[in-house]
């Protein structure tokens, strides 16, 4: 996982002041992570201008849809385009075919964050373990699924994860208490079975970095070091990438490690843990980095947690599970990055989630709100000039927060945004065309920021 300084601590800090209006406001966001909403909205995310109030009268549908207009026929995708917006009771103030199921891409995390919080909880923590085989004279580093882990602590870091340098420390004092200062290694990756990818990824995701095989066991998401990226940047074989960097932990510890680590199985007791962050604070850096991995290894966690198989068609079945008891119609998938061409989701499914995500009833869902990038300044809406000064789309800057998708053919863009009212919508934009990528959205969202719909 890319864990930039720069970038956490302004989106700690506008998480600090961004607002939850409306039918949001009575969230109980003590509960959520990194840190409570404050009750408006930031007008420039270069800024520090707080927006008026809200306005309490109601948003007009036909001033939204004449808003809407010309920048739909702007962008050129009338027939790839679907969209809804509401207000947060989840009034519909527009539609544009919201019952159309299309291809999601990474959109598609909004429902695997709802789906792992439903199913284990904000604060479940994953484990990763090392024993000792007394017998082999062999240490046993076995993964929880924990794509954060990494393997020395970076101090600026937010959330601030598990490390092999810990757990190697961990592991050479108990080898000591018991007079052992030489091991041979071995890693057990069985928590994971089945495929190490999906139906519907393509050949190219892998060697072009955008994802790495899932495994229970990686360190840095399958990435060959933590500020790698593009083509070759993930691992093709991450257990034993991780396995490596333990040895070289353990050596760093002072323990001698003897011969090439080996895919075996643990047994017995740990030695020595070490635990990832909270799963709310492990969803809200996925949502704002959009890493694939990690949500796939999400799904996995979710599927152990609902009795599922322990494989990516386990993770779905979990995934549609979650939906179900939520009442959400016309989620189908088949991964939990939205890496998958398969995938289909409705643009009504997805501003649904977004607000379960906000249920005052369900805090355990926050993160998935929380961690939507914001516009200009975080995560994937800040990066390519997103919102940008100097763009038609810069009076969006700070008043969005959403998350983002793109394959090729394939742009979408679900979230929140306010309009010059104050008002809050719950939106999301799908456009499904050759000509799609990746800014065309923006300027519709733009456009609801500058309506003064009431």
């Amino acid at each position: 996982m890319r864990r930039v300084r720069g970038e956490v601590y302004l989106a700690l800090a506008l998480l600090n002041i961004f607002v939850l209006l409306a039918g949001f406001v009575s969230l109980d966001i003590i509960e959520a992570r990194p840190l409570p909403a404050a009750p408006h909205p930031v007008t420039n995310a270069e800024g520090v201008a707080a927006a008026e109030l809200a306005s309490s009268t109601p948003a007009d549908p036909e001033r939204i849809a004449d808003i809407l207009d010309d920048p739909m026929s702007a962008v050129g995708l009338e027939d790839g385009l679907t969209g809804y917006v509401t207000d947060p009771s989840g009034t519909p103030l527009f539609e544009l075919d919201p019952d159309t199921a299309v291809t999601p891409a990474s959109t598609t995390k909004i429902a695997t964050s709802v789906a792992v919080l439903d199913a284990v909880g904000p604060d479940h923590v994953l484990t990763t373990e090392a024993y000792f085989d007394a017998a082999e004279n062999r240490v046993v580093l076995r993964g929880g699924g924990d794509a954060t882990l990494t393997t020395t602590a970076d101090s600026g870091a937010y959330p601030q994860v598990a490390t092999l340098e810990e757990l190697a420390a961990g592991t050479a004092e108990a080898l000591a208490a018991e007079g052992v200062d030489t091991v041979s290694l071995g890693y057990d990756d069985s928590l994971f079975t089945g495929p190490d990818t999906p139906q519907g990824w393509k050949p190219n995701y892998i060697p072009e970095g955008n994802a790495a095989p899932v495994t229970a066991l990686m360190i840095d998401s399958g990435r060959v070091s933590p500020e790698a990226s593009g083509y070759g940047s993930r691992s093709t074989e991450p257990s034993q990438h991780a396995a490596r960097a333990f040895a070289d932990q353990l050596e760093e510890a002072g323990v001698t490690v003897e011969g090439e680590p080996s895919d075996t199985t643990a047994s017995g007791e740990p030695i020595a843990t070490v635990d990832s962050p909270p799963m709310s604070r492990m969803v809200e850096s996925m949502m704002l980095s959009s890493d694939n991995v990690m949500a796939e290894a999400m799904g996995r966690t979710a599927a152990i947690a609902m009795g599922e198989e322990h494989t990516f068609d386990g993770a779905v079945a979990a995934t549609h599970r979650v939906m179900a008891d939520l009442g959400v119609r016309d989620v189908t998938v088949t991964d939990n990055s939205g890496l998958s061409t398969l995938n289909r989701i409705t643009p009504r499914a997805l501003v649904e989630l977004v607000r379960h995500s906000a249920d005052p009833d369900r805090p355990d869902l926050n993160a998935a709100l929380t961690g939507l990038p914001t516009s200009n300044a975080t995560g994937t809406l800040s990066s390519n000039g997103r919102y940008a000064e100097g763009t038609s789309t810069h009076d969006g800057a700070g008043l969005v927060r959403g998350k983002t998708g793109t394959l090729n053919g394939v742009s979408t863009l679900a979230g929140t945004v306010h309009d010059q009212d104050g008002n809050m919508f719950v939106f999301a934009f799908m456009a499904n065309s050759e000509s799609a990528s990746g800014h065309q959205l923006d300027t519709l969202a733009t456009a609801l920021t500058r309506c003064g719909c009431s």
